[in-house]
């Protein structure tokens, strides 16, 4: 519990920091370094081992993707081809030590996973207030905070016991409300102290907030998906109890890409 409570006391207010007030090349930074840590956790999930060339290779072009996703995405082909090029290389020179899956994972690395997180930078650099780049972080989390309590207290139908064993349908459900009431709370801030938009709009935010609990709560179950085919519990330990990055932001790299695109067409 201390270990949790250490990680909100840190981690809010330098994401609040980050978010709303950071120097852009800040934001990027950030952005960077969790791509790249995102990317070491799944290659060793898939048991790519640390000092492996592909293992290296990956988590570089999953950091050069954040950039490359901002402000030279016309050259984003050339990154992947030469990734894909140099990967099969090298599991052509090992003969057989790099499998299929290894070769996958790399490729979902340095493509989905930097793609959602440099959303983030994309949107600040199309004039979107920086203030709505929470909402990512607001939608996956009181999801995630509403299915806890709502399967905690009430759940008793089995969502995906396959997948994630303690998540219910009644959690499932908490998560829906969670982020109906997290819509009201933010349109309600929006309308009082800034733009208008779809964010000022009470029944838009809503309906927002419901889709991103859906896609939040399949981003959750898609990484735990992952985690039981490959028999660990956590990616990684770099928030303490919490895990590590595909663990925190498993439901954030779902949800950001689908906000993006909602503002970019409704703002």
């Amino acid at each position: 519990m201390k270990s949790r409570l250490l990680v909100a006391a840190v981690g809010v207010p330098l994401l609040f920091y980050i978010v709303l007030g950071a120097p852009p090349i800040v934001m990027m930074a950030a952005l960077c370094a969790l791509s790249g840590v995102a990317a070491m956790e799944l290659m060793q999930c898939v048991g790519i081992a640390k000092r492996s060339f592909l293992f290296g290779w990956t988590v570089i072009c999953a950091v050069f993707s954040v950039t490359w996703y901002y402000d030279r995405p016309e050259y984003m082909e050339v990154l992947w081809f030469l990734y894909v090029l140099v990967t099969f290389f090298f599991a052509i020179y090992k003969a057989g030590e790099i499998k299929l899956v290894h070769i996958l994972a790399g490729l979902f690395a340095v493509i989905a996973i930097p793609y959602s997180f440099s959303a983030f930078i994309r949107m600040e650099s199309a004039g979107i207030p920086r203030v709505c780049l929470l909402l990512p972080f607001i939608f996956s989390f009181l999801s995630d905070t509403g299915g806890y309590f709502g399967g905690r207290f009430f759940g008793k139908h089995k969502l995906a016991p396959k997948v994630s064993p303690k998540k219910t349908v009644e959690g499932s459900i908490g998560g829906l409300a969670g982020n109906v009431l997290g819509a009201v709370i933010f349109a309600a801030v929006m309308n009082q102290w800034f733009y208008a938009g779809i964010v000022n709009s009470y029944l838009g935010m809503i309906l927002l907030g419901l889709v991103c609990s859906v896609v939040a709560q399949i981003g959750d179950l898609s990484f735990s998906l992952i985690k039981r085919e490959f028999g660990i519990k956590d990616y990684g330990h770099l928030f303490l109890e919490h895990g590590g990055v595909l663990d925190r932001f498993d439901s954030v790299l779902f949800v950001t890409p689908l906000i993006e695109i909602v503002l970019q067409f409704v703002r």
